[in-house]
């Protein structure tokens, strides 16, 4: 499956099928949150955040490609993601784009 944030592929002409989409919802753990708070003391990147949301993603792009597969599509372009709180200690990521086949 070919996943691309522009809305063509080089070199390809394609039919579109519809949009497909994929989300998960993560929430923070007690350790996680303990050692962040000791982490924004001295600074630096959330070690234990950045992977939660590395995880998260690849689980929502998972999803979307599953959809994407259920409609035989070759590829999904114009590929967007985006995060939002959901309540307070959890996060949704989703991603979305467009399925499509190869003509």
């Amino acid at each position: 499956m070919i996943l691309v944030n522009t809305d063509y592929i080089s070199g390809k002409e394609v039919e579109t099928l519809s949009i497909v989409k994929g989300s998960t919802i993560q929430s923070k753990n007690i350790g996680r949150d303990i050692m962040a708070g000791l982490k924004t003391i001295i600074g630096g990147e959330l070690d234990g955040y950045s992977t939660m949301l590395n995880e998260a993603r690849a689980i929502a792009t998972k999803r979307m490609v599953g959809e994407a597969e259920k409609l035989k599509a070759d590829a999904v372009i114009n590929v967007r993601y985006a995060t939002s709180n959901v309540m307070q200690g959890a996060a949704e990521v989703m991603v979305y784009g467009t399925a499509v086949k190869f003509v």
